[in-house]
């Protein structure tokens, strides 16, 4: 299942540099996976600095 970003997410930008897939992008108020390309490896969610990223 892919994962999800949060309103806790500050828009730093470790997740998009992360994701082998380039499935996150950089929204206006914070970041977004896109769940049809998001393969659920976690990689984002472990260098979110405020865990913002979660399964959905």
């Amino acid at each position: 299942m892919p994962r999800k970003v949060t309103d806790a997410c500050i828009s730093c930008g470790a997740c998009i540099a992360e994701c082998p897939v380039s499935a996150i992008t950089a929204g206006d108020t914070q970041s977004e996976i896109d769940p049809a390309v998001c393969i659920d490896c976690g990689a984002c969610q472990a260098v979110c600095p405020v865990s913002a990223i979660e399964e959905e």
